[in-house]
């Protein structure tokens, strides 16, 4: 399960007829075939897309021309998926995202099929549905088996992940169930607690040592998100710390602080990664974990009393 064939740009120019020039090139122009990164950098396309732009060139269309129709044909496994949960049909909508994963990679399979299916899916029947509640079920319950299946933790580094989500109906539940995957999946020890939680919380941070610490979810207010972090600051002292989808809540942040992750899950893993090797090559031990009102409040409120 989540496999993925891919090639390297000679392969990929090879199934095309064409020169490794020329499909960068489209690549450039077109944004087509869209391909990931090896460790050492280098262009892997996935054989699906090439695949595809190879049978819609080969029906004599033009390079603008085959690009859209192989791009319909990879669209065909979000409607799969959508027409799949909106008949709840466990087994057809398990079978949308193996055809998914066999043309890409499990995060443009996450990020370009399953959750625009769900968002879709919320659109059409509202967030307090049945149908809504059936497809997030189903969807929290594929994430979270592709965090199980994923490759054991190869970089040096821990994250701590502060869930501030209501429960797994809530629609960011999917996308921070999707961060936390990628990190994983880039080689991090990731572990996600309740943010609503703190009792016992510092034994958890002596023993995990997190590199950073990312809130994530809107749910809960700026002042339980406060505690939490003070009580994470308390036991493991200054961290680089993240917010991930509390925009719209209102947190108030101050620029030398707390970073604000993007929404997307992906863009968002590569952002804390960045700032973790960042941290690591500058060794700056003094970032401000946290800048709420009512972090700081209390953070003075207990130097007093000492």
């Amino acid at each position: 399960m989540f496999s993925m064939r891919t090639l390297k740009t000679s392969e990929a120019a090879t199934l095309l007829n064409v020169s490794p020039n020329t499909l960068r090139a489209w690549e450039r122009r077109f944004g087509y075939p869209k391909p990931q990164r090896s460790a050492g950098r280098h262009r892997l396309y996935t054989h699906g897309e090439v695949a595809a732009l190879r049978d819609a060139l080969q029906q004599g269309l033009s390079i603008s021309s085959a690009v859209s129709r192989a791009r319909e044909a990879l669209s065909t496994d979000t409607h799969t998926l959508v027409g799949a949960l909106a008949g709840f049909e466990l087994d057809r909508a398990d079978g949308a995202m193996e055809s998914a994963l066999a043309l890409r990679s499990l995060e443009r399979s996450v990020e370009e099929v399953l959750l625009p299916s769900l968002n879709e899916l919320g659109v059409r029947f509202g967030i307090h549905s049945a149908p809504w509640a059936f497809a997030a079920r189903w969807a929290d319950g594929w994430l979270r088996r592709a965090q199980r299946l994923a490759p054991p933790p190869v970089r040096p580094h821990s994250i701590l992940v502060g869930d501030g989500t209501r429960n797994e109906l809530e629609p960011d539940a999917l996308a921070v169930r999707a961060f936390e995957l990628f990190c994983g999946r880039s080689g991090a020890r990731v572990v996600a607690l309740p943010v609503a939680g703190v009792s016992g919380l510092a034994d958890v941070v002596q023993a995990l040592s997190p590199d950073a610490v990312v809130i994530a979810g809107s749910h809960l207010p700026d002042d339980d998100v406060a505690l939490w972090a003070y009580h994470v600051r308390a036991a493991a002292g200054p961290l680089p710390m993240a917010l991930y989808r509390r925009a719209q809540h209102g947190a108030k942040i101050r620029t030398t602080g707390t970073r604000a992750l993007v929404d997307g899950p992906f863009a968002a893993h590569r952002q804390l990664l960045a700032l973790i090797d960042d941290r690591d090559s500058t060794r700056v031990h003094d970032v401000d974990v946290v800048a709420l009102p009512a972090l700081r409040s209390e953070l003075d409120r207990r130097g007093a009393q000492a």
